[in-house]
């Protein structure tokens, strides 16, 4: 009787969260599977289906640039291009992902939603990596597994209501008591039950129904996913605790190697983890992925990259075209260095780009227009003196007249302090605005560190820097240069 009451309470809740609480999650899976599910089916349609929501696109685009997925750094400018680097059905379970996160950070008792949630990426990435350990065709399977596998739990934390504060009370009251029993005895099922079923209505696939459920023999990735969450599990008390030291030793004997090989990585993907929450815009569950001493993200900055516009090819050659039309007129200097701007910016997909130019005086350089991320801040401060210090960044663009490519560690006698004090980092792109030969300005453009620009993106930042330096010329040359 118990049995088939706990059924009727589980189906009961996966009726409700179809079609009251998360239909349009469903319909999107729906639509997605039929996707990747059909043998037949087309690059464009996935395309077409991912295309209809433009933040959807832009994360899509953001995570198949990312190291966790696209550790080759193949340059990924269009969804058609994602799916060739990273596969279709990774493309389709990173959309179902994202689409998921964003419907339960919806509402709810966001505290519990948000805990699961950090404890899923966590895991996952743990996951991942002891399935690579053990050579497993499908690690990046085993992570989307890993990352659903608790969405019943998520689900009834976000959609719950009354019996969701007294399953919550009654954990807060007991605070020793599995979960699993509470559950029990408050709902009459436990929640993995509610996992299981929902991935199975929406075709999650078998190994998030083993994720939620592990079966008596799990198989090599079963057991990834089931080490990876007894780790992140165990590592919310601390890193140091008994109970971490138990869960790390455990995973090291199934991936057969000494601890001391593998705890440097294993702390490590702590901070991966937090990067890739940030990255699918959890920024919350981020916070929350326990970290050990010494381990920091700046999950601004990953947030802040997510916000970033995705680089778009025909956006250049738009902003190109207008370029050509505003020449045709009787522009001003202004006008033409905010275009150009716009396309390094939003074109070439920066998180931040500045344009300067020399004072009347020739004593430095100022910043006129900034785009992108803390835009008015920088602008207010992006101001240098050009005084011929020796090795000095900004004097040297001004003294070679020649683009500069700042990545990884600077060239020695090269002095950066100036430039890293206003703009908070060191790898960015810098190319001369020049003029009758002299140089009167620049432009400045970089990236989230977690998102690094390409030979493709500096070959369009330097085409995009030249046009502005023979737009310049010909407004000059008409005589309609206006201050």
């Amino acid at each position: 009787m118990r049995v088939s009451g706990a059924q009727a309470g589980v189906e009961a809740w996966v009726n409700r969260i179809k079609e009251r609480d998360m239909p349009v999650f469903g319909r999107t899976v729906q639509e997605v599977r039929s996707v990747t599910e059909d043998d037949m089916a087309s690059t464009a349609r996935l395309s077409r289906a991912i295309l209809q929501d433009a933040a959807l696109t832009t994360k899509v685009l953001k995570l198949s640039n990312s190291v966790m997925f696209n550790p080759s750094r193949q340059s990924v400018n269009t969804i058609s291009r994602a799916i060739v680097v990273l596969g279709f059905d990774l493309v389709g379970n990173i959309v179902l992902s994202i689409q998921l996160i964003d419907a339960l950070l919806a509402s709810g008792m966001r505290e519990r939603v948000v805990a699961e949630m950090a404890r899923c990426f966590h895991a996952a990435v743990q996951a991942r990596t002891a399935a690579r350990a053990r050579s497993s065709k499908a690690a990046e399977e085993v992570f989307i597994a890993t990352l659903l596998g608790r969405v019943g739990e998520m689900a009834f934390w976000c959609f719950g209501g009354e019996q969701a504060e007294q399953l919550d009370a009654a954990m807060k009251a007991r605070p020793d008591a599995k979960p699993e029993e509470l559950q029990l005895e408050v709902l009459g099922f436990r929640l993995n039950s509610l996992t299981a079923a929902l991935a199975r209505d929406w075709h999650l696939g078998p190994m998030v129904i083993a994720a939620a459920q592990p079966p008596a023999n799990p198989d090599a990735n079963e057991k990834a996913i089931l080490h990876g969450y007894r780790l992140a599990h165990a590592v919310e008390g601390g890193w140091e605790t008994p109970a971490a030291r138990a869960a790390l030793a455990e995973y090291a004997d199934y991936i057969g190697l000494p601890l001391k090989d593998i705890t440097e990585e294993l702390t490590a993907n702590a901070g991966e983890a937090a990067r890739v929450a940030a990255q699918f815009g959890a920024e919350e569950a981020a916070r929350l992925i326990p970290m050990p001493k010494g381990e920091l993200v700046d999950i601004d900055a990953e947030v802040a990259q997510i916000n970033d516009p995705a680089p778009d090819p025909m956006l250049q050659l738009k902003i190109l075209r207008d370029l050509s039309m505003l020449l045709a007129g009787n522009p001003s200097l202004n006008d033409v260095l905010q275009l150009v701007l716009e396309g390094i910016y939003r074109g070439l997909g920066m998180s931040r780009a500045v344009f300067a130019l020399q004072t009347a005086d020739r004593a430095k350089v100022v910043g006129k227009v900034a785009l992108g991320r803390d835009a008015d801040k920088l602008a207010a401060h992006f101001a240098f003196p050009l005084d011929q210090r020796p090795g000095e960044i900004i004097n040297l663009l001004f003294a070679k007249s020649a683009p500069i490519w700042l990545k990884g560690e600077p060239a020695a006698g090269l002095k950066l302090d100036r430039l890293e004090a206003v703009t908070g980092q060191r790898d960015c792109m810098l190319a001369p605005i020049v003029a009758a030969g002299r140089v009167i300005g620049f432009f400045y453009a970089d990236r989230a560190p977690a998102n690094p620009p390409d030979d493709e993106t500096w070959q369009g930042f330097l085409h995009f820097a030249q046009q502005a330096s023979l737009s310049f010329q010909h407004v000059a040359s008409r005589g309609a240069v206006k201050k």
